[in-house]
Protein backbone atom coordinates (compact mmCIF):
# COMPACT_ATOMS: atom_id res chain seq x y z
CA UNK A 1 0.00 0.00 0.00
CA UNK A 2 1.10 3.67 -0.76
CA UNK A 3 1.76 5.66 1.65
CA UNK A 4 1.18 9.70 1.34
CA UNK A 5 3.05 12.44 3.08
CA UNK A 6 0.82 14.38 5.29
CA UNK A 7 1.18 17.58 7.14
CA UNK A 8 -1.27 18.02 10.24
CA UNK A 9 -1.30 21.61 12.52
CA UNK A 10 -4.08 21.57 15.06
CA UNK A 11 -5.23 25.18 17.19
CA UNK A 12 -5.53 24.48 20.75
CA UNK A 13 -7.41 26.80 22.90
CA UNK A 14 -5.38 29.19 24.55
CA UNK A 15 -6.49 28.04 28.07
CA UNK A 16 -5.60 24.50 27.62
CA UNK A 17 -3.22 23.38 30.25
CA UNK A 18 0.11 21.94 29.67
CA UNK A 19 -1.04 18.20 30.41
CA UNK A 20 -3.97 18.01 28.08
CA UNK A 21 -1.80 19.33 25.60
CA UNK A 22 0.52 16.15 26.11
CA UNK A 23 -2.34 13.95 26.67
CA UNK A 24 -3.67 15.04 22.99
CA UNK A 25 -0.06 14.89 21.39
CA UNK A 26 0.14 11.34 23.14
CA UNK A 27 -3.03 10.51 21.60
CA UNK A 28 -2.64 11.35 18.38
CA UNK A 29 0.65 9.98 18.42
CA UNK A 30 -0.94 6.60 19.22
CA UNK A 31 -3.86 7.09 17.39
CA UNK A 32 -1.97 7.31 13.81
CA UNK A 33 0.61 4.14 15.09
CA UNK A 34 -1.99 2.59 15.84
CA UNK A 35 -3.82 2.94 12.39
CA UNK A 36 -0.32 2.41 10.67
CA UNK A 37 1.38 5.89 9.83
CA UNK A 38 4.68 5.61 9.73
CA UNK A 39 7.68 8.29 10.02
CA UNK A 40 5.67 10.56 12.53
CA UNK A 41 7.15 13.89 13.37
CA UNK A 42 5.55 16.17 16.38
CA UNK A 43 6.77 19.57 16.38
CA UNK A 44 4.99 21.97 19.51
CA UNK A 45 4.92 25.78 17.61
CA UNK A 46 3.96 27.47 21.15
CA UNK A 47 1.01 30.51 21.52
CA UNK A 48 0.53 32.40 18.66
CA UNK A 49 -1.09 35.54 18.01
CA UNK A 50 -3.89 34.03 15.41
CA UNK A 51 -4.69 36.37 12.57
CA UNK A 52 -8.10 36.70 13.35
CA UNK A 53 -11.11 35.85 16.04
CA UNK A 54 -11.95 32.12 15.95
CA UNK A 55 -15.03 31.48 18.70
CA UNK A 56 -13.58 34.54 20.67
CA UNK A 57 -10.17 33.35 21.23
CA UNK A 58 -7.09 35.46 19.96
CA UNK A 59 -4.60 33.61 20.53
CA UNK A 60 -4.17 29.69 19.87
CA UNK A 61 -1.41 26.71 20.39
CA UNK A 62 -0.25 25.35 17.74
CA UNK A 63 0.72 21.49 17.41
CA UNK A 64 2.47 20.26 14.26
CA UNK A 65 2.23 16.63 12.94
CA UNK A 66 4.31 14.83 9.96
CA UNK A 67 3.42 11.63 8.97
CA UNK A 68 2.64 8.95 6.11
CA UNK A 69 -0.50 7.34 5.72
CA UNK A 70 -3.01 6.46 3.68
CA UNK A 71 -6.34 9.17 3.43
CA UNK A 72 -8.76 6.81 5.27
CA UNK A 73 -6.68 7.35 8.23
CA UNK A 74 -6.42 11.16 7.89
CA UNK A 75 -9.81 11.45 7.64
CA UNK A 76 -10.47 9.41 11.18
CA UNK A 77 -8.28 12.25 12.59
CA UNK A 78 -9.79 14.80 11.56
CA UNK A 79 -13.12 13.34 12.85
CA UNK A 80 -11.50 12.80 15.98
CA UNK A 81 -10.41 16.80 15.95
CA UNK A 82 -13.67 17.77 14.65
CA UNK A 83 -15.02 16.58 18.42
CA UNK A 84 -12.20 17.71 20.31
CA UNK A 85 -13.51 20.48 22.19
CA UNK A 86 -9.79 21.94 23.07
CA UNK A 87 -9.36 22.23 19.37
CA UNK A 88 -10.02 25.19 17.51
CA UNK A 89 -9.02 24.72 13.89
CA UNK A 90 -7.36 22.25 12.05
CA UNK A 91 -5.99 21.48 8.82
CA UNK A 92 -4.15 18.59 7.01
CA UNK A 93 -2.41 19.11 3.45
CA UNK A 94 -0.83 16.95 0.91
CA UNK A 95 3.14 17.01 0.98
CA UNK A 96 5.03 16.21 -1.96
CA UNK A 97 8.17 14.81 -0.79
CA UNK A 98 10.91 16.86 -2.79
CA UNK A 99 8.69 19.86 -1.47
CA UNK A 100 8.55 20.22 2.51
CA UNK A 101 6.59 23.31 3.81
CA UNK A 102 7.94 25.00 6.77
CA UNK A 103 5.59 26.89 9.57
CA UNK A 104 7.10 30.22 10.55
Amino acid sequence: MYLNNYETIYILKPNVTDDANLSLVKYYRTLLKQKGATNIVIQHRGRRHLSYNISHYYDGIYVQMNYQANGSLVELLEKSMCFNDNIIRYLTVTQNSDHLINIY
